[in-house]
């Protein structure tokens, strides 16, 4: 119940994660959770903005530190108001629960983390996407129980039908 993606090119995972969303919700399926939506055609200077499933925020998750900046962008408190949008629609009982990542906040038990736990908890699928860096972490909270799904939208699809 605990599915993830890697995509070999950054940003890979957050188009096809955002695009099995999208069907999804073209279908009716009541979801819940985020998808990043860039903007920016460097990747290292977007701007990333989550967007909430089931209200449809566009909330900014990125700062912008200035050129030659070597920080992390992330602003945590818009994080974290994303992360509260997607706490209320988990008492709605989504059919899924869509994450963008499973990204350093989360790696670090912050972000949507805990909601990871309490969707599995009350037997709500979850889909998100996990970098090289960040798989270590994401398996060791995972314990065997993330599904390695290949980067391809029909395959996924395919197993969020499986789910539910």
């Amino acid at each position: 119940m605990l599915g993830y993606v890697m995509a070999p090119l950054r940003g890979d995972a957050d188009l096809l994660i955002s695009a099995v969303a999208a069907r999804l919700q073209a279908l009716g399926w009541p979801l819940a959770g985020a998808v990043q939506q860039n903007r920016g055609d460097d990747p290292a200077l977007c701007t990333m903005e989550l967007v909430v499933l089931q209200a449809g925020h566009r909330i900014c998750i990125s700062q912008q530190l200035g050129t030659g900046s070597r920080g992390c962008r992330l602003d945590s408190a818009a994080l974290e108001q994303a992360v509260g949008l997607v706490e209320g629609a988990l008492h709605h009982s989504p059919r899924l629960l869509i994450l963008n990542k499973f990204g350093k906040a989360e790696s670090e038990g912050r972000g949507f983390r805990p909601l990871i736990g309490r969707a599995l908890g009350a037997g709500i699928p979850v889909l998100t996407g996990v970098n090289a860096r960040n798989i270590e972490a994401f398996q060791d909270f995972a314990q065997g129980m993330g599904q390695a799904l290949p980067p391809d939208k029909a395959r996924i699809l395919d197993w969020c039908h499986a789910q539910t």
